[in-house]
């Protein structure tokens, strides 16, 4: 097998079709054997049953279904544990991220590149916001961390097998993918696109996610935030212990009156507030600590189609 391309699903019984018919097209093109490897996501409407109705009919298609929901990374992952692919392609299914462009990766990939990102030169459909907000995300993170994570860039990309390989090896549970294929290396290059508007249905990334997907980012590829802690709380220690010296001597040697119990409630107030987001930092490191200290599988599988037996039978326990 020389491509495998991994596509998560969840709740996308509106694109599937539409989905399979423009990676069928593009991968008919390619010059070389090929599998669609479709990751059920616990989806809750038809998409499952469309799946298989197409792997029924194209043997090139094969199917995982996880037994819930276990997210987006998570899929991810299990479609390249499982990928047989000299190259592994991931694409999401909800044609923002055009198909025919992966033949441009084919292209860099068969060039010596190991890893090929695709860059998003232009984000059509997106509100103003989403944009602005895309852009600080990726260049804090990159501030933050010691891993150089291309700006512009999403889980659309092409892996060598040597990458996929050290990708499996990688024990994280709460995964950031595009942050760990450039923390394995090996030689990367883009292929620049424009985004296109999604082809039907929602986002499966609202604002909460993103957040909770920000922080994974964040606590995974850095500890610069405790630092910053660690600074902040010295910086207002400073600051408190010369605000003490000054009442202090306005006491002793001056008939002014230290006023304030209003500016006292502010101050302790703002202090105490410092104190609670300090200590949800540490929480949230704590919390990916416990996760990792739990042992429990990242996934489970409940059905898979068009593998075979005994790669489905070692697969469904991962």
């Amino acid at each position: 097998m020389e491509y495998s391309v991994i596509v998560p699903l969840y709740n996308e019984e509106e694109v599937i079709e539409e989905c399979y018919r423009r990676l069928s097209e593009t991968m008919a093109g390619c010059g070389g054997t090929y599998e669609l490897i479709f990751v059920n996501d616990g989806s809750r409407d038809r998409t499952m049953e469309l799946a298989r109705a197409i792997a029924a009919k194209d043997k090139c298609v094969k199917i995982i279904s996880f037994s819930r929901n276990f997210g987006h990374q998570t899929a991810i992952t299990a479609g390249m544990n499982l990928a047989a692919g000299a190259a592994v392609v991931v694409i999401d299914a909800d044609l923002q991220d055009p198909p025919r462009v992966i033949l441009d990766m084919i292209a860099k990939w068969k060039e010596g590149y190991e890893v090929v990102y695709g860059r998003r030169t232009k984000r059509k459909g997106e509100t103003v916001f989403k944009k602005i907000t895309a852009k600080l995300f990726y260049r804090t993170l990159n501030a933050l961390t010691d891993v150089s994570i291309p700006v512009d860039t999403g889980d659309f990309r092409l892996l060598d097998r040597k990458a996929v390989e050290a990708l499996k090896s990688l024990p994280e549970r709460n995964r950031y993918v595009r942050g760990l294929v450039s923390w394995v290396g090996f030689r990367q290059t883009a292929v620049d696109y424009v985004r296109d508007e999604r082809f039907a249905g929602e986002t499966k990334y609202p604002l909460r996610k993103m957040l909770r997907f920000a922080a994974d980012a964040l606590t995974s590829f850095s500890y610069k935030p405790l630092k910053l802690s660690i600074f902040v709380g010295g910086l207002l220690s400073a600051a408190s212990f010369v605000y003490l010296l000054v009442v202090l001597y306005l006491a002793l040697f001056t008939e002014v009156t230290v006023a304030g119990w209003a500016s006292l409630a502010a101050i302790t107030l703002f202090f105490n507030g410092v104190v609670l987001i300090v200590l949800g930092i540490i929480g949230e490191y704590i919390g990916r600590i416990y996760d990792e200290t739990k042992g429990r599988p990242l996934y489970i599988i409940g059905e898979t189609a068009g593998f075979d037996s005994e790669k489905d039978k070692n697969n469904e326990k991962s």
